[in-house]
């Protein structure tokens, strides 16, 4: 398997504050992910380093949700989280870019995310697992995009 790890950037017209407080508040992902039409913190939790929350996905095959612990919050630099804790590991990050700032999203597909593929999907797994790349390699660019439009209100 290739092309486990992928990322994209974008620069937009808004501050490093500005884009953390959007893309650290899970509750807005439905307004910029194709897949993931809603998420929710666990109760009392937030954008802070061990919060879990959980996400909602959507396609035209199925509907799951899967749970998320973030594992980076740095305000203004930074918000990442790990599916299931250990299975797949996406974020943000966040810098000054020339009068705007560069919004970069990556996505990486985990050794235990494989294993636990292997073992749940059995022959069927490099075939899901291969529509998880597809998937982070198409919807990262239209996420970066919908963000952008968000941000800048357009």
């Amino acid at each position: 398997m290739s092309n486990l790890t992928h990322s994209d950037s974008i620069v937009i017209d808004a501050t490093p504050d500005a884009l953390y407080a959007l893309v650290s508040d899970v509750t807005r992902t439905g307004e910029w992910s194709p897949i993931c039409a809603a998420c929710w913190w666990d109760e009392g939790q937030g954008p802070e380093v061990g919060a879990w929350f959980t996400g909602r996905n959507e396609t035209p095959d199925r509907t799951w949700e899967t749970r998320s612990e973030v594992v980076v919050a740095t305000p203004g630099e930074e918000f990442a989280w790990k599916v299931g804790g250990k299975y797949s590991r996406w974020g943000y990050t966040i810098a000054p870019d020339d009068g705007g700032t560069r919004l970069t999203e990556s996505w990486h597909f985990t050794d235990d995310g494989i294993a636990y593929f292997h073992e749940k999907y059995g022959d069927e797994a490099d075939a899901q697992i291969q529509n998880r790349i597809d998937a982070a390699h198409s919807g990262i660019p239209e996420t970066l995009a919908r963000i952008k439009g968000i941000a800048e209100g357009s």
